[in-house]
């Protein structure tokens, strides 16, 4: 069973009500860094802009200052850039995840043999 990070482990970190980033949200930012829009981000994505706005908006107050800024529209349209807290925030997430994946390697073979082979 080759398994991947991403089909076995979905790290969350709260702030009390909110999940302050998780797989979605980082998937978010990366993807906000790569289309310098919300809106182009929510689409990549499959999901809606005020589903896209509402998770940064959440990001943003969970964080000390925003790790998304909005720009305007006007002539050449808005976007949206990651902050540089965005940028370490994501990193810093990343970098959980990794360790987490590595931490349960060890025990995740044997887990893997109780289950059904499909």
């Amino acid at each position: 069973m080759d398994l991947q990070p991403q089909q076995v482990l979905r790290l969350r970190i709260p702030l009390e009500d909110f999940i302050a980033m998780g797989p979605g949200k980082a998937t978010l930012l990366e993807a906000i860094l790569e289309t310098g829009s919300i809106s182009a981000a929510g689409r990549r994505l499959g999901m809606s802009y005020r589903k896209a706005w509402q998770l940064v908006d959440q990001m943003n107050h969970c964080f000390t200052s925003p790790v998304v800024t909005a720009m305007t529209g006007g002539v050449g349209g808005g976007g949206a850039r990651v902050t540089e807290l965005g940028l370490e925030a994501l990193r810093q997430y990343r970098a959980l995840e990794t360790r987490a994946w590595e931490a349960i390697q060890p025990g995740l073979g044997a887990f893997s043999r109780l289950l059904q082979q499909p």
